[in-house]
């Protein structure tokens, strides 16, 4: 019998591959080389930790968060290059801890700007420091960013020059920088027109490209939309191995580009657990809360330590497969909040013990969630902090 964890600790474990996430940063560099590469970590380096993201990505040109809490980690483990606050500020007080550990703030209201202009001393001191600001434009995705579509809209960038102007003469020269972000950056036609919108807010604002950097490409508009690849790459999903855009997706032409996950690519961490116990069904027996799922003949039945209270979806429907000694067994029967059950008739070696992966590298992320209903963004980043983690292959590079 395969042996379980011991000191009583539950089989569910994360296992994050430090060197593949070093050799997806730099195969991305290799996709577009020649620029510079903010590293998305937020939310727990989706998922992976921030100790292993730091280690990881230790090539990167800076790392991209959006909490002070974040960004004093990275700092703490050792992270000397450039920070940037995706979000900016959610308070004013928080300028003099973003002073302290200069980190780059993103802009996107006029409230956020105000608060750089005021004649607060924490506000003075970061106009002081090493940091830079970006501000952010909304070309069409309305969620964060001064509006570049509509010239009527308060928060407009016709409204902001005035602003920009006193932030240019406070920050001093090449301390400001532009973004966007793509709604849509597999469609050829949404994403020219957002370009298009992004150029025009830059020429009212009197953009100078010399000194002034910009930042456009996400991880899919990187793989889609050539043209968007300059400046900063924010480069989030991609460097985990996973996929921007939804498994064997079913797209028109327009929105067909750059579909397909370079092989170079690969996915940076292993979900896996074990089987608790293993059920005798007979002809007629259900399983789990509800007897949602009854058997049609004899069956064995896996019971496996994973359920919603670790971030597995309570809605996995049945037939979502995960994998015991390199086949494939089926989820059947309602997720609980602790365990799952498993058809083992494809695996009839399986006994109390046996690993079961629930993605890596039998099974990819991006395909499991497409048997969810979801991305594999949603399960990276929902595993609760009761799932234990284990760094793989650790480096030791200059941060």
């Amino acid at each position: 019998m395969s042996s379980l964890l011991g000191c009583g600790q539950r089989p569910i474990q994360l296992e994050v591959s430090t060197a593949r996430l070093q050799d997806n940063l730099r195969a991305l560099r290799q996709i577009q080389p020649n620029q510079l590469v903010w590293a998305v970590v937020k939310a727990r380096g989706y998922g992976h930790g921030l100790d292993a993201v730091v280690e990881g990505f230790a090539d990167a040109d800076g790392l991209a968060l959006l909490e002070i809490d974040e960004l004093r980690q990275v700092r703490s483990l050792g992270w000397k290059k450039p920070v940037l606050l995706l979000e900016g500020l959610f308070n004013q007080a928080g300028l003099c801890e973003a002073v302290e550990l200069q980190a780059d703030l993103v802009v996107h209201c006029k409230e956020q700007l105000h608060w750089l202009l005021s004649s607060s001393s924490h506000a003075q001191g970061y106009q002081q420091g090493k940091g830079r600001v970006w501000i952010k434009l909304n070309t069409g995705m309305n969620r964060l960013g001064f509006n570049a579509c509509l010239s009527s809209a308060s928060n407009s960038v016709e409204t902001l020059a005035d602003d920009l102007l006193k932030l240019r003469t406070s920050l001093g020269p090449g301390r400001l920088g532009f973004m966007m972000h793509f709604a849509q950056a597999e469609s050829r036609s949404e994403s020219y027109q957002a370009l298009s919108l992004f150029q025009r807010a830059l020429a009212l604002l009197d953009h100078r490209p010399d000194i002034e950097p910009i930042s456009l490409a996400n991880s899919a508009a990187i793989l889609s939309q050539p043209l968007a690849c300059s400046g900063w790459l924010r480069p989030g999903i991609l460097l985990y191995g996973s996929s921007p855009f939804r498994w064997q997706a079913s797209l028109d032409d327009d929105q067909s580009l750059g579909q397909s996950m370079p092989e170079t690519l690969r996915l940076a961490s292993r979900l896996t657990t074990r089987l608790l116990a293993i059920q005798e069904l007979a002809v007629g027996d259900g399983v789990g809360y509800g007897l949602r799922y009854r058997a049609t003949k004899p069956m064995r039945i896996g019971v496996a330590a994973i359920g919603y209270a670790d971030g597995f979806p309570r809605t996995a429907p049945d037939g979502t497969p995960m994998v015991i000694h390199g086949k494939r067994c089926p989820i059947v029967g309602q997720v609980s909040m602790d365990l799952i059950t498993l058809d083992l008739s494809q695996q009839p070696q399986a006994e109390v013990g046996s690993l079961v992966e629930v993605w890596g590298d039998h099974l990819g992320v991006d395909e499991l969630a497409a048997c969810l209903g979801t991305l594999g963004y949603e399960l990276l980043t929902c595993l609760t902090p009761r799932v234990s983690r284990r760094l793989m292959d650790p480096v030791s590079v200059e941060r």
